[in-house]
């Protein structure tokens, strides 16, 4: 049974592409966010709930009638928001706490993966400094570094400075740097290749793949600068062939999905597999146990058909792949953002033209925005996106940056070389993650 009325979990980027694809399913459905943000509320009810609350998301879908729940956020996944809807008989597409763990702790990921088989990077765990400075010795430069939990993002570092790594490993075990998603780090051996973000859509035992994307993590141009949560995006990306995302699917995902059903904890839900394209074939850098972001709003505008269908079938444990197809076409996504992000987020700047923007045919999809007087206000560190769509990368590159350049305000910024790279070729040293 298709859903007539779905709530979005989320008040990002991410959710508003989503809520904006769902709502276009040729049944039409109802979409509610909750808690959205301000440029949600213009097109879709919100709901008043935390979404790291599993009682209060329970009762207003019942009090709502909601008949789908989309989880957008890991916090919400590792808060058990998830579990909580499927005890209460309320179809939620989103991975189980346990299962989020993929994506809440690098280190269980890893021990995943060893145990199915799945090519990804040799990895220590490090509690304390003199563990750190071990590892750092016996795998060698360049060094990765990695915050084990959650850490919106931005926990990883690379870098060919041996003391560098150490400092970064310093503020996450004795800095608080990230929370408990820094009391332990992962130092690991360095990937080389091509980057490529690949989203499985899972019941548990079957899967189908969406159009693979590249990201760009890093905050400047030529992937200088901190990694942060994604400055941009494109998809589809041509380094992920056919072949490639075959053995995608044969070497990572249904491994990962047979060794989740092994310890009883199948895994439902978006897995973002983000890979090294490396010479030897591609090897996983990480998991997300969620739609990535921005990812996800490059990658559906691509899906034709019924998103609603698929993602209610996968929480079912009837995942039917036939529900959507792929779209002709490219598309891009470009990140507005706070002139301090990642670090010292000033809020306050606004982003004048938005409206011009989306009368122009390019899409708006609004994260850290408030309507204020009129304006839109930039309250937190990704604010928007812009997303174009086009026969070609570069054609949706022209138009994203050209919707761009409309802009105005103050106090925010993007990068200027997003797409600009869409052959395939490797990125230098310092923009690759590990």
């Amino acid at each position: 049974m298709t859903p007539a009325r779905i709530l979005v979990l989320g008040s990002g980027g991410r959710e508003h592409a989503l809520a904006w694809r769902l709502s276009r399913d040729p049944h039409r459905p109802e979409v509610l966010c909750g808690p959205g943000n301000d440029g949600m509320g213009a097109a879709y009810g919100r709901v008043d709930v935390g979404e790291t609350d599993p009682p209060a998301v329970v009762e207003a879908c019942r009090s709502r009638g909601v008949e789908l729940v989309v989880v957008g956020p890991e916090s919400a996944l590792a808060a058990g928001v998830a579990d909580a809807l499927e005890a209460a008989g309320v179809a939620v597409f989103g991975a189980s706490r346990e299962a989020a763990r993929l994506e809440s702790s690098k280190w269980f990921a890893k021990e995943v993966m060893r145990e199915a088989g799945v090519p990804t990077a040799g990895a220590e765990r490090c509690r304390d400094l003199p563990g750190v400075r071990a590892a750092l010795a016996r795998f060698g430069a360049p060094h990765v570094v990695k915050a084990d939990g959650l850490a919106a993002g931005k926990g990883v570092l690379v870098t060919g400075d041996a003391a560098e790594a150490e400092a970064f490993a310093r503020g996450c075990l004795e800095g608080g740097a990230f929370g408990e998603g820094g009391s332990s780090v992962l130092v690991e051996e360095h990937l080389a290749g091509e980057e490529a973000s690949v989203i499985a859509v899972c019941d548990g035992e079957r899967w189908t793949l969406l159009p693979a994307a590249r990201d760009y993590k890093r905050a400047l141009d030529g992937d200088r600068g901190p990694n942060t949560g994604g400055m941009g995006s494109y998809a589809p990306t041509p380094a992920v062939t056919a072949g490639v995302e075959a053995e995608v699917g044969g070497r990572v995902v249904a491994p990962v999905l047979a060794a989740m059903r092994a310890r009883g904890t199948p895994y439902r839900g978006a897995l973002y597999c983000g890979l090294m394209l490396t010479a030897a074939g591609p090897k996983v850098v990480e998991f997300n146990a969620r739609f990535g972001d921005p990812e996800t709003q490059s990658v559906v505008p691509l899906v034709d058909g019924s998103l609603a269908a698929l993602l209610a079938g996968a929480a079912r444990g009837a995942l039917d792949p036939g529900a959507i197809a792929r779209a002709p076409g490219a598309a891009v996504t470009l990140a507005l953002v706070d002139e301090g992000y990642p670090g010292a987020v000033r809020g306050g700047g606004e982003i004048a033209g938005l409206e011009a923007v989306e009368r122009s045919g390019v899409i708006v999809f609004h994260a850290g925005t408030r309507r204020e007087d009129g304006r839109w206000v930039v309250r937190g560190g990704r604010a928007a996106y812009l997303t174009a769509k086009a026969e070609t990368v570069e054609a949706a590159r022209t138009a994203v940056y050209a919707a761009r350049a409309g802009l105005g305000g103050s106090g925010w910024r993007s990068r200027g070389d997003v797409a600009a790279r869409s052959s395939g070729a490797p990125a230098p040293l310092e923009g690759r993650i590990a």
